[in-house]
């Protein structure tokens, strides 16, 4: 267990798990039940009691990372928070090494500010998560007009689901933050911590929802291209089939096996034949050009061209 002592005499006291079971700090009964359920709770959740001296406390778990590929693989701490006292468990902050974190934390007044300053750096965290998300979105997009295919999709709903985990993790976050300015402690929802955690918190939710536009905006513009390609297809194969329809017909014709069949007997039927089928073949493609039905069927794909 380790405990640090901020000014005005706030304490944080950082509890290992195989401690959890041990005494607590207090004889209180909301710290007692909560220090009693912390080592169960493997989701977020978020709580706002009072404590038996009608002193405001918040108290829950907190999801903040959280792997793209495996749901069980992901970190959580747990909290217990009033004006004079932090206590948390499973914490870790990867930007900060101790000896930064107890500078800033020299410059908190209270438990609630240490809280947020906490909160700040996690969001710093996933601030920076967001601005590599922001890469392979970049990327994602310039692929899809290079090379659409399904690969790309695939790609995109892949974006689209580190996107919502993201949100996920940021929700929790910002409904701990709109605790604290309900619970409205002393002196701080106005003060230099909250305002930076606000704002970090606020950029993260702008930075997501754009990226989420953006991301349906892909999807809608591969729905386009798919769709206009399938049509691009069916009429091509209707084409192609009108196109051979004489070939086909004439060679049912010729390939019956009547006795009494007057063209078997002529002697330049065979090149009759074959000229009456390209005749037939040619005029009737040249209606379906000058009717515009063959549109760019018979054009090359242009290279970086969505269409064409």
């Amino acid at each position: 267990m380790e405990k640090y002592i901020g000014l005005n005499e706030w304490t944080w006291v950082e509890w290992d798990r195989e401690k959890m079971d041990q005494s607590t700090p207090s004889r209180d009964p909301v710290m007692t039940a909560w220090l009693k359920q912390v080592g169960n709770d493997k989701t977020n959740s978020l709580r706002v009691t009072s404590l038996e001296n009608g002193e405001k406390v918040i108290n829950g778990s907190l999801i903040y990372k959280q792997s793209y590929e495996e749901e069980k693989d992901y970190k959580i701490f747990h909290f217990f928070l009033t004006s004079n006292q932090l206590i948390t468990a499973d914490l870790e902050i990867r930007s900060l090494d101790r000896d930064i974190l107890y500078c800033l934390l020299s410059r908190t007044s209270n438990a609630v500010e240490g809280f947020l300053l906490f909160l700040g750096e996690l969001m710093n965290e996933l601030l920076v998560d967001i601005d590599q998300f922001e890469e392979t979105l970049k990327t994602l997009i310039w692929s899809m007009r290079k090379r659409n295919e399904i690969g790309i999709l695939e790609l995109v709903y892949k974006r689209r689901h580190e996107l919502l985990i993201c949100k996920n993790l940021l929700i929790p976050i910002n409904e701990v933050k709109m605790a604290i300015d309900e619970v409205h402690f002393p002196d701080v929802n106005e003060g230099e911590f909250f305002s930076c955690t606000c704002k970090r918190i606020e950029r993260a939710m702008v930075l997501l929802n754009e990226y989420e536009h953006e991301i349906d905006s892909l999807i809608n513009l591969e729905e386009v291209i798919s769709s206009h390609r399938g049509n691009e297809i069916m009429k091509t194969l209707t084409v192609l089939t009108t196109i051979f329809t004489p070939i086909m017909a004439y060679g049912a014709l010729w390939g019956m096996n009547f006795k009494h069949m007057p063209e078997l007997g002529w002697r330049y039927g065979y090149i009759f034949s074959i000229i009456i089928i390209i005749i037939s073949t040619v005029l009737l493609y040249g209606y379906l050009k000058v009717k515009g039905w063959t549109g760019d069927l018979l054009k090359g794909k242009k290279r970086g061209s969505f269409f064409k």
